[in-house]
């Protein structure tokens, strides 16, 4: 057999199916939709492109049979063309995030979420039996800095005034602004620590929820706790929503990096990744969203029912986004 011949048939069949996987991805990139792929497929394509491209160039370096490499330099065209050649500007890419991606992202989460949820409202309720039963845990679980003068030997006036006064310095604004704070620093730990298998966000979680709970101790026997919560949901509606999806994309990755699956655990772990880096992103949209209510609407507004209001409104409007917006996810 003629030595070239041999030489372009054992290279072929070497590396064909890999010529044919990237053939068959690009075939559906060009007659239906990028999105029609999977998270696996858009982590391939470049893999494959890169190696079809390496094939090419042994191939006019060893001079192997021209149709050969006029098939390789057609692929290698076609797939540079879907990998760079056709990006959306940047207007209608963020339009293409908010109105698709993120949502759908958020979506895949909804196992994290639901046990974010549950862990925080439990810890909400221990705390306020725990302390209800025995006051002094209230300092335990409270930090002084936070309470600010809003514990268990506080006034019915003062924690009244607390509630619905006008704000003075050192007062009510330091406390929301703390309150803030606290809760931003949250969100981002219980994504950054999600790696360790998702303990430290679990532990996160749990304390919050404490915290609010050692509130509603402090309030609720002054009958005040209707107005409590109208004065803390009208931002945190936003703000624990934004915690809970930041410590459902940290537990994300912590089970992933646990279960990788059949992947493997670098394949698995860097689509959790991806996903959870596009969910960090609405977080961070959340909580300036947060910051503008904490900051104007809870100081201006003084009214429980207009508060109520504000806070199902939000709430609505986020649950209602992340729940219809943008289809469904393949992958």
């Amino acid at each position: 057999m003629n030595a070239p011949l041999f030489a372009s048939r054992h290279f072929r069949a070497e590396r064909e199916a890999d010529w044919a996987r990237l053939e068959a991805l690009l075939d559906v990139v060009e007659s239906k939709s990028p999105r029609r792929l999977s998270e696996e497929d858009l982590f391939e394509l470049p893999r494959l492109y890169r190696a079809t491209l390496s094939a090419l160039s042994v191939a006019r370096e060893t001079s192997l049979d021209a149709s050969l490499v006029d098939y390789l330099e057609r692929l290698s065209t076609r797939a540079y063309f879907v990998l760079y050649g056709c990006r959306a500007p940047w207007g209608r890419q963020i339009v293409d995030f908010f109105a698709r991606g993120l949502p759908q992202a958020v979506r895949t989460l909804w196992p994290e979420i639901l046990v974010a949820t549950l862990l925080t409202i439990l810890s909400a309720v221990a705390a306020y039996a725990l302390i209800r039963a025995e006051p002094a845990w209230f300092g335990a679980i409270m930090p002084p800095e936070m309470a600010s003068g809003r514990d268990m030997s506080a006034s019915t006036e003062f924690l009244r005034k607390s509630l619905y006064d006008k704000p003075e310095d050192g007062g009510l604004e330091v406390f929301a602004a703390f309150l803030f704070t606290h809760n931003a620093q949250v969100s981002f730990l219980c994504f950054a620590l999600g790696f360790a298998l998702g303990i430290p966000t679990l532990i996160l979680l749990v304390q919050n929820g404490a915290m609010l709970g050692a509130m509603f101790a402090v309030y609720t026997p002054h009958g005040l706790a209707p107005g409590l919560f109208g004065w803390l949901m009208i931002h945190g509606s936003t703000e624990l929503s934004a915690i809970v999806l930041a410590a459902a994309a940290g537990l994300r990755i912590g089970r992933t990096i646990a279960f990788p699956g059949e992947r493997g655990r670098v394949a698995a772990a860097g689509a959790a990744g991806r996903t959870a880096a596009t969910v960090m992103l609405g977080v961070i949209l959340m909580l300036l969203v947060a910051g503008l209510l904490e900051g104007f609407a809870r100081q201006l507004v003084t009214s429980d029912s207009a508060r109520y209001a504000i806070a199902g409104a939000m709430f609505a409007l986020w649950v209602g986004y992340f729940s219809l917006a943008g289809g469904s996810r393949r992958g």
